[in-house]
């Protein structure tokens, strides 16, 4: 081989490695996603992210941010909810799995590094449309703006439309949205963000979708459970989600029973419960009484009887 296509194959693959490399920068590679959420073992997207059951989306609507965030400070995850939000929809929750993106404040090399990136990739649209094209039903649309709104507005109506169309879901934006009020009237689209401004969106550029993010004072990884109810958001590990949704399911159960144990004065000044082995036991009885309320299996339900120490 002579020393001219010596050096042209070496350029050639040189300039292929580059780009592959290049390629990552933005969008989290798979094996960094697996990296980060290694302890879970269910069913994943191709990028990689944890592939939460769509029934148990369902039954996270049913659950208060109290008793998950309880069960979680229990587990050692003391930075998962984050309050301060306005919405779309006060009065209707919403869940998914998240899809996570950062932005920060511009800077002229930067954003034209991952301009050049993005048209490599086959990317159109500015850097805040990218996440959307990655959106998948089910997902929530997670985004670190660093609590700007003033020109930190993520979407406008038109993008709030693309969010609706790819995951009849929502979004939670640590920033602003515009076109408030347009937002409102799509169908399948709910949100809660910092604040309305009507700026367009300017001096901010996305740095990756699919890493570990923060929102306020919580911490998000990709695929998490998110669950947004107007009074906060509360982001739930993927590997326990179901647990965590079974055990705020229980103490709903609790509650409701305990509810009318007061309303009937059978608890005398035990307003709280003072569960006893009889009273575990009626709990029980009014719990096959009502076979309607029970979301979770009745075997999960005898395991948490047993973990209350009443079996």
């Amino acid at each position: 081989m002579n020393r001219s296509l010596f050096v042209a194959i070496l350029f050639v693959l040189t300039c292929a490695t580059s780009v592959q490399t290049a390629s990552a920068q933005v969008t989290t590679s798979r094996e960094r996603i697996l990296f980060y959420t290694h302890d879970w073992h269910g069913e994943r997207f191709s990028d990689g992210r944890p592939k939460l059951p769509d029934a148990l989306l369902s039954r996270a609507l049913d659950v208060t941010i109290e008793d998950v965030w309880d069960f979680l400070r229990e587990h050692g995850y003391k930075n998962q909810f984050e309050g301060g939000w306005q919405s779309l929809h006060a009065d209707k929750p919403f869940a998914g799995r998240a899809l996570t993106a950062q932005y920060m404040p511009s800077r002229p090399d930067m954003v034209a590094a991952i301009k050049a990136e993005g048209k490599a990739e086959g990317r159109v649209g500015d850097t805040n449309s990218w996440p959307i094209k990655q959106l998948e039903q089910g997902d929530v649309y997670v985004a670190d703006g660093f609590g700007k709104i003033v020109e930190g507005t993520l979407i406008g109506s038109n993008l709030g439309s693309g969010i609706a169309a790819h995951t009849h879901g929502g979004f939670v934006f640590d920033a602003g949205i515009r076109d408030q009020e347009e937002n409102r009237e799509i169908a399948g689209l709910n949100g809660v963000y910092r604040g309305y401004d009507p700026s367009a969106w300017a001096q901010m550029t996305l740095t990756a979708i699919n890493a570990p993010v923060r929102i306020g004072r919580a911490v998000v990884l990709p695929g998490d459970l998110v669950l947004a109810r107007a009074d906060g958001v509360v982001f739930v590990p993927a590997q326990l989600a179901e647990e965590a949704i079974s055990s705020a399911e229980f103490t709903k159960l609790k509650d409701e029973f305990n509810f009318e144990q007061n309303a009937k004065g059978s608890n005398g000044g035990q307003f709280e419960g003072g569960w006893t082995a009889a009273k575990y036991q009626a709990f029980r009885t009014w719990v096959k009484d009502h076979p309607e309320k029970l979301k979770m299996s009745q075997e999960e339900f005898q395991k948490l009887l047993a973990a209350a120490g009443h079996d």
